[in-house]
């Protein structure tokens, strides 16, 4: 499948069936992450990926209490070092360009599970100082996305997107014409 039918098809999977995340699969989800663009080609990114089903379960709490996660045989945690993006950065560094560079990591996993016919979900909200204490994430490292991954157990419909006509401003704000 091509770039544009992969992100066609990507859709926020919350149910899985059973099966595993082959290791070979993981390591080319994982390898697509570190080749996400970087400010700086800080590269500040960290990745823990959870089997463990207790594990698993204690990060679906953390995550405020959103249990269908359990079902995924895999959770990678995306995590972000901060002070590597400040030391070049200073605090935009710190607050944005490490965010943004930890993001397209993301996504570069979540194409590259779709592409290999597993499916994902991008999970946000979560109680970070409790991931951080089930995870034993060192100061200094921060969590700032989960994502349970595994064989889908459902094919989500598309949702709907704002019109381009709509979002698409051309030269300067508020000229829409694309």
């Amino acid at each position: 499948m091509d770039v544009f039918e992969t992100i066609e098809r990507r859709r926020s999977v919350r149910a899985f069936r059973d099966g595993r995340v082959k290791d070979e699969d993981l390591t080319k989800m994982l390898t697509a992450a570190i080749l996400a663009p970087s400010a700086g080609n800080i590269q500040p990114w960290e990745f823990i990926v959870t089997r463990d089903a207790d594990v698993r379960r204690d990060l679906a709490r953390a995550a405020l209490r959103q249990t269908w996660m359990e079902e995924a045989p895999v959770i990678i945690t995306v995590c972000t070092r901060g002070e590597a993006s400040a030391s070049r950065y200073g605090d935009r560094g710190r607050r944005l360009y490490c965010i943004q560079d930890t993001a397209a990591a993301v996504e570069n996993i979540l194409l590259a599970s779709t592409a290999l016919g597993y499916g994902s979900c991008w999970v946000g909200a979560f109680d970070e100082g409790e991931v951080r204490r089930v995870l034993k994430i060192p100061k200094g490292i921060r969590p700032v996305a989960m994502i349970p991954m595994g064989v889908p157990g459902e094919r989500p419909e598309a949702r709907s997107r704002r019109d381009l006509k709509r979002v698409v401003h051309s030269e300067v704000y508020g000229e829409q014409r694309f």
